[in-house]
């Protein structure tokens, strides 16, 4: 899947004109791109107009018009857009009660390495975890977490052709899965292989 460059991007002025229809199908094309994984986590997964948007938003909130920060923005969105052959995710722990969100964060350290996905007929991979930075340590994991999940080029042959698709987690605290990702989920997914 191809990067963004600033070409890509709206000018401050021009994106205030088209945030409203531009808003809405983003959040169109991202309700094929959550899979929940039980009560309390979900993977968010991302591709070049979720991080168009995100980038988008990000320069309108701080205001960014100068070429050295509209760089830095692209070169850290464009980290979560898929390379062809893996699937990249925000993974967001969601709790809305800030007590009961802090306890749950406690006993789920560590859940950042126990994500999966798995090709029908291939073991699970598991995810790569915050390769930006650090979000967890020895009291707490984060509520959110980035994921990048590499496929072999079997695995991404075998999902083109018809296999399922699964996700899940094995943590000893919180185990899930969903078998087989709902096909608009899994034909949404398929794209980002392109």
């Amino acid at each position: 899947m191809e990067k963004l460059t600033r070409d890509d991007l709206y000018s401050l002025e021009q994106y205030a004109e088209v945030r409203p229809e531009f808003r809405t199908r983003v959040m169109e094309h991202k309700k094929n791109r959550r899979v929940p994984l039980g009560p309390a986590a979900a993977l968010y997964f991302e591709d070049r107009l979720t991080m168009q948007y995100q980038i988008q938003e990000m320069l309108r909130a701080e205001r960014i018009f100068e070429a050295e920060g509209i760089q830095e923005e692209l070169d850290t969105y464009n980290s979560l857009i898929p390379d062809g052959c893996n699937l990249k995710a925000t993974f967001m722990i969601e709790v809305p009660d800030e007590n009961e969100r802090r306890a749950r964060l406690a006993t789920l350290q560590g859940i950042e390495d126990e994500v999966w996905m798995r090709v029908e007929g291939f073991d699970p991979v598991f995810a790569v975890a915050d390769e930006d930075l650090e979000r967890s340590n020895e009291e707490k994991t984060s509520s959110v977490h980035f994921m990048r999940f590499e496929l072999t080029p079997e695995m991404v042959e075998a999902a083109k052709q018809g296999a399922m698709l699964g996700a899940g987690i094995s943590h000893k605290d919180y185990t899930q899965q969903l078998e087989p990702l709902p096909a608009t989920i899994r034909d949404a997914l398929l794209a980002d292989f392109d």
